[in-house]
């Protein structure tokens, strides 16, 4: 394993090999996104342990996403075990430090909802842990949208640290602690690349949202926007979870078999 330095023009490649990775094989990588979305429904349903389960287990899956794309690089056929693979393909050792990561990510995650509260009062703290509704009076009289960015803001170093840190752990027999530490030097050493990468993933996501809306508003057809909105935002972000293993590729210097195929796999 070795820690890469790559330029700003680099975001622009991992963002294409998202494109390309979930191009290969789109089907397996939207049933992939469908059985994660039901397991975590599934299992945000039980009582007591529903709340942070999920974020627990979210290390483990990122490895099984991960692995699913090295074998769509490698012509292999993917299935969706593969999104328990970090829990069952690298021994009891790799399970515990993946499960010890999860522990810390809720404990993140907590941490950048209870920041929120400083924004909002802890309405978004209580929407997002005790559920319920907000209706769209209260929305606009309250401080929601500034808890929102708030959480964004605080969210950015969690990122950082949990970026690469499963993958690490499970595929280069890293201690939490110190893949932690490696995805934050990482990130930090490329963050140049990640910027574009970053900007380029939200401006797809905008222009389709307000693409779509817009389109659908002027074939008077509004009322189905959120019909045709949600499953191409589904699509896009199947393709940006794929582009997260560019971005380890490019980062660490992974090369595989067939990487000359990926786009801007020569730079």
């Amino acid at each position: 394993m070795q820690l890469i330095e790559v330029p700003a023009k680099t975001g622009y490649v991992w963002f294409r090999q998202g494109i390309w990775l979930f191009r290969r094989n789109p089907l397996a990588f939207l049933t992939l996104f469908f059985a994660y979305l039901l397991a975590m429904t599934l299992l945000s349903s039980l009582p007591v342990v529903g709340g942070v389960l999920p974020l627990v287990l979210v290390p483990g899956v990122a490895v099984g996403f991960m692995a699913a794309c090295r074998d769509t690089v490698g012509g292999k056929p993917v299935f969706p075990t593969i999104l328990i693979d970090g829990f069952r393909s690298y021994g009891n050792v790799v399970t515990k430090r993946l499960l010890t990561l999860g522990g810390a990510y809720a404990i993140a995650m907590m941490l950048v909802l209870a920041g929120s509260a400083l924004a909002d009062g802890g309405t978004l703290l209580r929407l997002m842990t005790l559920g319920g509704s907000i209706d769209t009076d209260t929305l606009e009289n309250s401080n929601v949208p500034f808890a929102l960015l708030a959480s964004i803001a605080f969210y950015v170093p969690v990122a950082m640290l949990f970026w690469f840190a499963p993958v690490l752990v499970a595929w280069h027999d890293v201690p939490p602690v110190k893949a932690m530490f490696f995805s934050v030097v990482s990130c930090w050493r490329n963050k140049g690349a990640f910027v574009v990468y970053g900007a380029l993933w939200f401006s797809v996501s905008i222009a389709v949202s307000l693409g779509l809306s817009t389109l659908m508003r002027a074939l008077g057809a509004g009322d189905f926007a959120l019909a045709v909105l949600m499953p191409a935002l589904i699509i896009v972000t199947t393709m940006l979870y794929c582009s997260f293993y560019a971005t380890y590729r490019g980062c660490f210097g992974v090369q595989e078999k067939q990487a000359a195929e990926l786009p801007g796999a020569g730079l």
